[in-house]
C-alpha cells in the first residue's frame, strides 16, 4: 500500500495539524505503511527554506514541497505547481488522505483523486464546528458548496472525537465517519524544569505558574484567562502567567495591552512561539494548563500538558473534555470569567489536588493517545478501504 497525505502547509505556526500529520506519517512508516506528504512551502508570512519538486526527508518524514502561489487569500494557499504535481503523480498512490478544509491543496487533491478514480479520505480538524463555520462566514458559505461535494464523495471521514463526527453529520454529509483520536508523544524529561523555568523568567520559587500554550487567536480566548487572573490578583492570589504562542500582530498587541492595563505585566511572561526543549521546559515547569477555547476539535496542546502530568482547565468546547472529566484529569468549566476564576483558584490553593489531577492525566494519555496504537488503527482502516470492507468496529460511527 502506498499512501499520500496532502495538507496546505507544514508551517509550525499553523499549530496542531502540522504536528499531527508529521507524527501520523512517522508512526505509519514505523508500522510498515509507505506514506508520504505533499504540501507547499508556505510558512505563514514567509516561505520554508526547503528543496522543491523532489521528495526530501523533513523531520524524518518523506515530503514533496511545491511552491506556494502569491494570491491575496493567504489562508487559501493556492499553488499551480501543486496542481500539476498531483495531476502527474497521484496515480502512483493507492490511497489519498487529505487534511484540512476550506483550503486549496485538499480541495485540489480530492478533485484529482476523483478524476483518476483513486479513493480518498478526509481529516477536517474541527473546521465544521459551529464556531469555525461562523468565522469568516461569507467565504465559507460560498466554499461550502465545493466542500460538501468533496466530503460526500470521500470514502470516509476521520474525526478526532464523537462530537466532531456529529459536526460532520450536521453539515449534511452522508459519508461514513470513524473516530480515532490524535496522538501525543511523552515529552523529553527536563531535569529540574520548575526551577529552570523560574530562573528563566525571574519567578519566585514558590509562585505557581499558569500556562497558556497555543495559537494566539480569539477563539482560544487568552483574553478571558487574562481577565480571570486579574480578578485573582485583586484577591491576593500568587501566580505567574506564561502566554506562549504566536498569532496575528494586531491580536498579540491587544493581549499585551490587556495585560498592561490590568496591571499584570510583572506577573506575565510572553516568550513567543516555542518548540522542542523550550516547549518541554514550559510544560514541565508550569503548575497548570488553561485553554478556555470557544472551539477545539481535540486540543493537542491540552493532551501534551496531560502527558507531562499538568492538571488542565478547559471549556466543554474543547472536544476531549469528556475524556478529561471522566479521567478526573482536570476541570471542565464554562467559558465565564467568574467560573474560570473559581477553577483556577482551586488549583492555585491546592498543590495536592494539582498533583492528583496531573497523575490522572498521564494515565489517560498513555492509555488512549499513544502514536503507535493510533497508527495501527489507521493501518487497519486504510486496508479496509482498499479491500472495500466495512470500517473496523468500534471505530465506525453511524
Amino acid at each position: 500500500m502506498k499512501l499520500l497525505h496532502v495538507i496546505p502547509s507544514l508551517a509550525k505556526v499553523k499549530g496542531g495539524p502540522t504536528q499531527i500529520i508529521l507524527e501520523t506519517v512517522r508512526a505509519l512508516r514505523k508500522c510498515g505503511v509507505e506514506a508520504e506528504i505533499a504540501t507547499t512551502n508556505d510558512n505563514g508570512s514567509e516561505l520554508l527554506d526547503v528543496p522543491l519538486y523532489q521528495c526530501v526527508e523533513y523531520e524524518q518524514v518523506p515530503v514533496w514541497f511545491l511552491p506556494r502561489g502569491f494570491l491575496p487569500m493567504k489562508e487559501f494557499i493556492f499553488s499551480v505547481d501543486l496542481t500539476s504535481w498531483l495531476q502527474q503523480h497521484l496515480k502512483n498512490y493507492d490511497l489519498v488522505h487529505t487534511h484540512y478544509l476550506f483550503s486549496y491543496a485538499p480541495t485540489c487533491a480530492a478533485a484529482i483523486a476523483r478524476q483518476q478514480k483513486i479513493p480518498y479520505l478526509v481529516t477536517p480538524y474541527g473546521m465544521l464546528t459551529p464556531w469555525a463555520l461562523n468565522h469568516q462566514r461569507l467565504k465559507k458559505q460560498v466554499y461550502s458548496l465545493i466542500e460538501r461535494h468533496n466530503l460526500n464523495r470521500a470514502v470516509a471521514i476521520h474525526c478526532a472525537t464523537a462530537e466532531e463526527a456529529q459536526d460532520v453529520r450536521n453539515f449534511q454529509i452522508s459519508t461514513p465517519t470513524f473516530v480515532v483520536p490524535y496522538g501525543v508523544h511523552l515529552p523529553a524529561y527536563q531535569h529540574q524544569a520548575k526551577q529552570k523555568l523560574r530562573n528563566l523568567f525571574n519567578i519566585p520559587s514558590e509562585t505557581p505558574v499558569v500556562l497558556f500554550l497555543s495559537r494566539f487567536h480569539p477563539k482560544k480566548r487568552p483574553d478571558l484567562l487574562i481577565q480571570a487572573l486579574s480578578k485573582l490578583a485583586t484577591l491576593n492570589h500568587d501566580f505567574h502567567l506564561v502566554l506562549a504562542g504566536s498569532g496575528e500582530p494586531d491580536y498579540l498587541s491587544y493581549l499585551i495591552n490587556l495585560v498592561s492595563s490590568l496591571g499584570l505585566s510583572d506577573r506575565t511572561s510572553i516568550p513567543g512561539f516555542v518548540t522542542g526543549q523550550d516547549k518541554d521546559l514550559l510544560i514541565q515547569g508550569s503548575d497548570m494548563f488553561v485553554l478556555p477555547s470557544f472551539s477545539e476539535n481535540f486540543g493537542i496542546a491540552v493532551a501534551e500538558a496531560m502527558a507531562a502530568g499538568l492538571p488542565v482547565i478547559v471549556t466543554p468546547d474543547v472536544q476531549i473534555s469528556p475524556d478529561i472529566a471522566e479521567a478526573k484529569a482536570g476541570l471542565v468549566v464554562e467559558g465565564d470569567v467568574d467560573v474560570l476564576v473559581d477553577a483556577i483558584a482551586q488549583l492555585l490553593t491546592s498543590p495536592q489536588y494539582r498533583q492528583q489531577l496531573g497523575e490522572n492525566g498521564k494515565r489517560l494519555v498513555s492509555r488512549r493517545y499513544s502514536w503507535s496504537a493510533i497508527a495501527s488503527q489507521f493501518n487497519g482502516i486504510y486496508h479496509s478501504i482498499l479491500d472495500q470492507q466495512p470500517l473496523p468496529k468500534p471505530l465506525a460511527v453511524d
